[in-house]
């Protein structure tokens, strides 16, 4: 699907722009977006055998999963953000199955 580039460079954006100083609330929708993004991405991912972008993107869904928040102090989090927003541009060269759709 088409739209899906759209969204996972609007949430890469997310997260780079996650670097400035925010409200609380921004970095709580920050969460959900990103786990919903990544877990579909991972089951995206799982249907078409791609083994380790099914990992990774899982990886990234718990790290950012908001019922069962993971607690890190701001740096970790801003070096997550930059992590998980490079994940998510790579992924729309390397992981093909979004990108056909």
């Amino acid at each position: 699907m088409k739209n899906m580039r759209i969204i996972i460079v609007g949430t890469a954006l997310m997260l780079f722009l996650a670097l400035a100083d925010f409200p609380y609330a921004y970095y709580q929708i920050l969460r959900w977006v990103v786990c919903g993004v990544a877990a579909y991405s991972a089951y995206n991912a799982h249907e078409h055998r791609s083994i380790v972008w099914t990992w990774i993107f899982g990886v990234v869904a718990i790290l950012f999963n908001p019922i069962a928040p993971i607690h890190f102090q701001r740096e970790t989090w801003m070096t997550l953000d930059v992590a998980a927003a490079v994940i998510f541009l790579i992924s729309l060269f390397r992981h093909t199955p979004h990108t056909n759709q």
